[in-house]
């Protein structure tokens, strides 16, 4: 039985969206995909919501938009995996609003590029990010 994204997005329309631990932000669902198959085979993608864009993760994280209603901005995730290169809202502004926010700039941010000269890197980590992990 193979691997689904689509599971993941059914069950986490049912889900307590303040019990998070990982929001993953990417636009690419065959990226998505395999993140989450291998969060899933270490038994750690139970928690994990999945946006596709930089607008959703804002939304999401400071429990605006269509997360107005659905989440308390107390609970934010507890780790937050975020692509670099995404439309509306680019992976470094997204870092920027969270990095700049008292509530939300102590969340660990690992930052998914697909390029390991990528001078968004530098960049991400002189804003805060975490760590940086290169695409396959």
């Amino acid at each position: 039985m193979g691997f689904n994204l689509l599971d993941v997005t059914i069950n986490i329309k049912t889900m307590d969206y303040n019990s998070v631990e990982i929001l993953l932000v990417e636009d690419n669902l065959e990226d998505a995909e395999l993140t989450i198959r291998g969060l899933k085979k270490h038994n750690l993608a139970n928690n994990l919501v999945h946006v596709e864009n930089g607008e959703e993760a804002l939304d999401f994280i400071f429990a605006t938009g269509k997360f107005a209603n659905k989440r308390d901005i107390d609970f934010a995730p507890k780790l937050i995996l975020l692509d670099i290169q995404m439309p509306k809202v680019n992976g470094i502004e997204v870092l920027e609003k969270i990095k700049s926010d008292a509530s939300t700039k102590s969340i660990p941010v690992v930052i998914l590029t697909s390029l390991k000269e990528d001078p968004d890197i530098k960049k991400s980590y002189a804003l805060g990010d975490n760590s940086y992990v290169v695409k396959p």
